[in-house]
């Protein structure tokens, strides 16, 4: 490494927040926004210099990763400072369902086994934050996330381990069986999970008092919770993200892949394949869990029926949009999902479809029907697999 220039590279960095912070300063219309903003940029700039450390990736892939979620939590959280309400709850609604499109990247890219039952997981996590926080109403929600997360983490295992002697369409078999025994299984515990009317939340996830009172003393930016409700599930997504990349570069990913390509040449090598399986499915029911559990503080209730066959068959088709087996797959597959109704509501709008017949009911599966068809036809790795094809021919031909 160059350390003048290792060294040069603080000092320039802290010119560089120090000319942001006076910039801000004087250009923000209370203090309130130029200290929101500074900070933002400060935490940006500080990000970005660290990752344009030589080597920092081959050396330190850990920190690497860790800075760049950083960057794009930051921005993330930036933009949220500007968007309307709606924008926000759409964002917050994307968010969730990236999670959950992850946890079964995971399980069907990495490990090789298809799962139709995610929205059960889903309404796992879901009905696990509705039932504590009617009992418990005063605990935090990081608490509460835990919770989900560890309901789904025990399903996953309990249906995990007779998936072990499983292969493709029995396996895909078993979960469709839950997903379509889920509402069945909720209904039987009405006393617990309120049946098909669902659970309401006691009380609305509001920001803290501190929080409030800084940005609604001028700005009134907090007032409204969903950009609230957006900030803590881009903070959860990003740690959910974080910890799942360290998980695909980690040996235990690398185990679940060469289960997947070869269990011959896994079980040579000492991998376990009834446990490399299990792994898989708690991870994944895990991750759908929690994001089941985002979902529900989103809309302040949680209804099973949403939580079908259906919604699995589209999770599903996002992953395989989006790119299975990729981190950036499952984050397009969630922009897709959270903006799929407002272009589905200006289509009808356009056409004059009515919005209450029972065409605009099933635009949505007709919708990603389609994707999912001019997907395996142009892109069969997905949109991440398409964009990386071309990088590589862009790079080929600049090599040439």
């Amino acid at each position: 490494m160059n350390w003048s220039v290792a060294l040069r590279r603080p000092s320039l960095a802290g010119g560089l927040i120090v000319i942001a912070v006076v910039i801000t300063s004087l250009i923000a219309s209370s203090v309130r926004d130029g200290v929101a903003v500074s900070v933002a940029l400060a935490v940006a700039i500080a990000s970005v210099a660290t990752l344009t450390i030589k080597g920092l990736r081959e050396t330190h892939p850990v920190v690497a990763r860790a800075t760049l979620t950083v960057v794009v939590l930051d921005a993330a959280l930036f933009a949220t400072y500007f968007f309307s309400s709606i924008t926000n709850f759409n964002l917050a609604i994307g968010a969730a369902m990236s999670i959950v499109l992850l946890g079964l990247s995971f399980l069907t890219g990495a490990s090789g086994q298809i799962s139709l039952g995610n929205s059960a997981f889903m309404g796992v996590g879901a009905l696990a934050v509705a039932i504590w926080a009617n009992h418990h109403a005063s605990t935090p929600i990081a608490v509460t996330l835990l919770i989900a997360i560890a309901s789904g983490t025990l399903v996953g295992l309990l249906l995990g381990l007779p998936a072990t002697r499983l292969r493709g369409p029995y396996l895909a078999g078993m979960t469709l069986a839950f997903a379509v025994a889920f509402t069945a299984i909720v209904n039987s515990f009405t006393s617990w999970t309120g049946g098909d009317a669902g659970l309401q939340l006691p009380t609305a996830v509001t920001p803290p008092h501190w929080l409030s009172s800084f940005f609604n003393a001028q700005t009134s930016l907090l007032r409204v919770n969903t950009m609230w409700l957006a900030d803590i599930t881009i903070v959860v997504t990003g740690v959910a993200f974080f910890f799942m990349a360290n998980l695909f570069a980690s040996r235990t990913g690398r185990a679940m892949r060469l289960v997947r390509d070869n269990e011959v040449a896994a079980e040579l090598v000492g991998v376990s394949l009834p446990r490399a399986r299990v792994i898989a499915f708690m991870v994944s029911s895990a991750y759908a869990a929690l994001g089941g559990a985002l979902w529900t503080l989103i809309n302040n209730s949680v209804q099973p029926p949403p939580f079908s066959l259906a919604l699995s068959i589209t999770i599903l088709s996002l992953i395989v949009i989006g790119g299975i087996g990729t981190i950036s797959g499952a984050l397009i597959g969630g922009v897709i999902y959270a903006y799929s109704t407002n272009v589905i509501s200006w289509f009808t709008q356009q056409t004059g479809i009515n919005p209450q017949g029972n065409l605009a009911s099933q635009l949505p599966g007709i919708v990603f029907g389609g994707l999912l068809i001019l997907t395996m036809l142009f892109a069969p790795m997905g949109i991440v697999g398409a964009l990386q094809r071309l990088w590589a021919r862009r790079r080929v031909r600049r090599t040439a």
